[in-house]
């Protein structure tokens, strides 16, 4: 019978970080933190249904456009406390543009 080890939750770099910063700076979202828009654009590529110059321009084109205007729920999660609510919204602003870069992947649009 094998022994089960405890799962211990460690908080993500980005988290860390982002909480960090957050709390050095004194404001929410500090401009200093841009890992989180790095893996946002990460999770938007991981859409794309071939990687060529249309569909990085396309990636990048629909992630800033959902993290600038944060439709729900990326608006909601940006309000989650310290560090999570810096990354979450910008991964929901990945996920959201990845759907959409898969849709037109699927339709040949680029």
């Amino acid at each position: 019978m094998a022994v089960r080890r405890p799962r211990r939750r460690i908080p993500g770099a980005r988290h860390l970080v982002g909480q960090v910063l957050a709390r050095s700076k004194g404001r929410k979202d500090p401009g200093l933190v841009v890992i989180d828009e790095v893996v946002g654009q990460w999770i938007t590529l991981a859409g794309a249904a071939t990687l060529n110059w249309k569909s990085w321009l396309a990636a990048f084109l629909l992630f800033r456009a959902f993290d600038i205007f944060k439709p729900p729920p990326v608006r909601q999660l940006e309000a989650l406390p310290g560090g999570t609510g810096i990354v979450m919204d910008d991964c929901m602003a990945g996920v959201y543009g990845a759907l959409v870069l898969f849709a037109a992947g699927w339709f040949n649009l680029y």
